[in-house]
């Protein structure tokens, strides 16, 4: 990575997150020959040194001029909060720079803010489905027209007026009520900034998902009724309701670190049902941010247990609140004390490993929790084009473990590695399904492979060569799954979302793909191909036989449709690859 990258993201982690609603303001309010110079000025900004002093953050934009942003609690949320000292203020190229520069601030959760929603809800008439308001349809409208520019653009198109208008639509629609539509907006644009700063952490697939579902909310949502209506609305905050006294048993804890600026670290625990919950500690921040939480005291009742201990450890709580998806609240009324912890083999925990794999992945497919406990035997390794594969036999399927984050500051991809070394070895993990046609998932802890009883989080523990066997056994050879080409269609389906609409629409024969697709039985596929390039390709003339410009919204109806099938179809190849 260049060292103006590095300086890039360097200076951008110590800014606060800014609201989407202030960066499209001040976007929005730049003449149209400012607008032209924002990426160039955000770039140059991100170069400059950055100080915070309590709740601001001033940038050195040259000797004599600042740009300072106050955030207090954190977050800037308003447009005043950002002030520049160049003459040409408050009009000037460089607040909408700073705010451009700045990770895009998230809503708060309610575990964060001790809150606990317990609200019930008033009865609704069936009789006549609910229907979206004329204010929601037109802020799905929008979301999908931004969404659409940024697929026609491609990520080096898609500079900071593209995201400022994504980001407004996105607070268009979280004041519509629609918070699920404007938090996949979001995501596109935390997705595209981490491309466009080569953030290690940034993965393709990561935004081809975020557009796919923006584009998809707000496609359903003027059409949608009644259950599915509720569903694209989304909710602001996740309902915490009491859970009475809870014992439970640390597993193990992963580092979090966003792409958006927030990091810090998650705990996950288990009570003797086997039910998952897990205890956060995520705020802005970066990678020092990232691999410190594993040792800051837990944000539940008043023990002083560290994530590290609790995931060797356990908790007794009284006056719990939880989440749907299993979170622990941190109210005012939670009372929590330090127990004795279970190793991984004995029980309660030893039952999530009992539970048989296809069960767990049809659970994880289904919605439930994407977490699987394995049994495995290491067999070696095998490189791809994101980096190398560790290996394992998982009672006779043959899994792919890859890292779960490839930050440098992260241990994730160097304990692959040494893992690796220890072909032969026999380990418990705990990983995250990753859908594909093969079974494959992100290793997130593992049994020591020399110390039994010791666990390891890959995300925060390093193994060093002295942890491994002294004499592994011969490496495997590496398996070539046999898997349906459906690759033909996700490749063309990330090449749009990278380089824009225009890389598919150079003239190009399809032919040999789609016959191939249609022997696999993949005869859809091929027909989504073939939409896929005339959408980009073709263009109407006028009256006067000119060319008119390409119908983009053609190309983002068929991006989607292409997009919505290689992830249907991965899901039902994951299944059968299982026996799920």
């Amino acid at each position: 990575m260049s060292q103006d990258l590095e300086t890039e993201q360097r200076v951008s982690a110590a800014l606060p997150p800014v609201a989407p609603s202030v960066t499209a303001e001040l976007v929005a309010a730049l003449s149209p020959r400012l607008r032209k110079r924002l990426d160039a000025g955000t770039a140059k900004l991100a170069d400059r040194p950055a100080v915070r002093d309590g709740d601001t953050v001033r940038i050195a934009v040259d000797d004599s001029t600042d740009v300072e942003l106050h955030a207090p609690g954190g977050t800037v949320t308003s447009a005043e909060a950002i002030r520049c000292g160049c003459l040409l203020a408050p009009d000037c190229l460089h607040r909408a720079a700073a705010a451009s520069a700045a990770p895009i601030a998230e809503p708060v959760a309610a575990a964060d803010s001790g809150e606990v929603e317990t609200g019930s809800q008033e009865p609704v008439d069936t009789t006549e489905p609910e229907r979206a308001t004329p204010q929601q349809c037109a802020a799905a409208r929008a979301v999908h027209a931004a969404a659409t520019a940024v697929l026609e653009a491609g990520t080096d198109g898609s500079g900071a007026v593209l995201q400022a208008e994504l980001l407004r639509a996105a607070h268009t629609a979280r004041l519509a009520g629609l918070p699920r539509a404007g938090a996949t907006a979001v995501s596109v644009v935390t997705a595209l900034r981490a491309a466009r700063s080569a953030d290690p952490a940034h993965r393709l697939a990561d935004l081809v998902t975020a557009l796919r579902d923006a584009l998809s909310a707000a496609h359903r949502i003027p059409h949608a009724e009644g259950p599915e209506l509720t569903e694209l609305r989304g909710t602001v905050r996740q309902p915490y309701r009491p859970d009475g006294s809870l014992r439970l048993y640390g597993l193990f804890s992963e580092p979090v670190l966003t792409a958006s600026g927030y990091a810090g670290a998650v705990t996950w625990t288990a009570d003797p049902e086997g039910r998952l919950f897990q205890v956060s500690d995520v705020a802005p921040g970066g990678a020092g941010r990232a691999t410190g939480a594993a040792d800051r005291a837990v944000r539940v009742g008043d023990t002083a247990l560290t994530h590290r201990e609790l995931a060797r450890a356990g908790l007794a709580v009284s006056g719990a609140t939880v989440s749907p998806t299993g979170r622990l609240g941190a109210g005012a009324g939670v009372r929590a004390v330090r127990a004795s912890g279970a190793d991984w083999r004995e029980e309660p925990l030893d039952r999530l490993w009992a539970v048989p794999v296809a069960d767990q992945v049809s659970r994880a497919l289904g919605g439930g929790h994407d977490l699987l406990f394995l049994d495995v035997t290491l067999t070696g390794t095998v490189r791809e084009a994101a980096g190398d594969c560790l290996l394992a036999d998982c009672g006779g399927v043959p899994l792919r473990l890859t890292a779960a984050h490839d930050h440098p500051a992260l241990p994730h991809r160097d304990n692959l590695r040494l893992l690796a070394a220890a072909r032969g070895s026999r380990l418990r993990v705990v990983a995250r399904l990753v859908p594909a046609p093969h079974p494959r998932a992100q290793l997130l802890a593992t049994e020591h492979p020399t110390l039994p009883g010791t666990r390891v989080d890959t995300g925060l523990d390093r193994l060093l060569h002295a942890d491994l066997p002294a004499s592994p056994a011969p490496p495997a050879a590496a398996p070539t799954p046999d898997e349906a080409p459906v690759h033909l269609l996700r490749r063309r389906v990330h090449q749009a979302a990278s380089g824009g609409r225009l890389v598919l629409s150079f003239p190009g024969n399809t032919a040999a793909d789609v016959r191939r697709l249609s022997r696999h039985g993949l005869a859809t596929a091929g027909d989504l191909v073939d939409e896929l390039h005339a959408a980009a390709a073709e263009r109407s003339r006028d009256v006067f036989g000119r060319l008119l410009p390409a119908d983009t919204d053609r190309f983002a109806r068929a991006w989607l449709a292409a997009a919505r099938y290689t992830d249907e179809v991965d899901r039902s190849l994951c299944a059968a690859a299982w026996g799920a």
